[in-house]
């Protein structure tokens, strides 16, 4: 079983018998039932506060990329696809010596994607034309736009396709979206990154006292601290 998976179960584990010892549930549950209880011990034991007005407008003005409308790309990429089974460490590998190679040579890019890519763009030397926002999986998109460099990315993009070696041609900008616009949005966001914080406090601390060992999760056995 795969480590990833193995630690789902041990944190599942752990919040339904914390859930059992707080008479959230029985002793004897089905699986509907122990999903129901958790949702309702995360309810109760881990509180998430909501972003204040100060919170998301301090963002907004910190990650105005983040809120433009009508930004356009123009980009190229090299996709070493993965398939299910595929030596992922392996194509990693080849992936990180063509970026170098790339990197070293910019002006092999389009003989560098004939010869390595797995993308039908390879035969237009990895030419993808004209990109906006939304045309792309979230992780492409976000490699596209999150910055402002142009040129061939310092790193892989990892995508559910594969890694991909891409370069920047051109940005057109476009423009900011009133803050009012998207201050829901921005609230969100925060809100979903306190939580995740707040619920990985939770289980470390669950795990501390009940003594369990979870890959990747630091064990703590102080008071949720949010």
């Amino acid at each position: 079983m795969k480590t990833a998976d193995s630690a789902l179960i041990a944190v599942r584990e752990l919040l339904t018998r914390r859930a059992t010892e707080l008479g959230l549930l029985a002793f004897e549950h089905t699986e509907v039932e122990a999903n129901a209880a958790i949702e309702r011990l995360l309810d109760r034991e881990v509180v998430t506060p909501a972003a204040t007005d100060e919170e998301c407008s301090r963002y907004y003005s910190l990650h105005p990329e983040q809120f433009s409308s009508g930004d356009l790309a123009f980009a190229r990429h090299i996709l070493f696809a993965v398939t299910p089974g595929a030596p992922i460490a392996l194509i990693r590998t080849q992936a990180e010596k063509a970026l170098t190679e790339v990197r070293a040579e910019p002006s092999r890019f389009a003989e560098l994607a004939s010869r390595y890519s797995n993308c039908p763009s390879s035969e237009q030397g990895g030419n993808l034309g004209q990109l906006s926002r939304g045309e792309c999986v979230p992780e492409f998109e976000q490699a596209l736009f999150e910055g402002r460099a142009t040129g061939v990315l310092p790193r892989l993009v990892n995508t559910r396709f594969g890694f991909h070696i891409v370069a920047i041609d051109q940005r057109v900008p476009g423009q900011l979206v009133p803050y009012q616009a998207v201050r829901e949005q921005i609230a969100a966001r925060l809100y979903a990154v306190v939580q995740e914080k707040a619920l990985k406090q939770y289980v470390q601390i669950l795990a501390g006292r009940a003594g369990v060992d979870l890959p990747g999760v630091e064990v703590r056995s102080s008071p949720l601290v949010q």
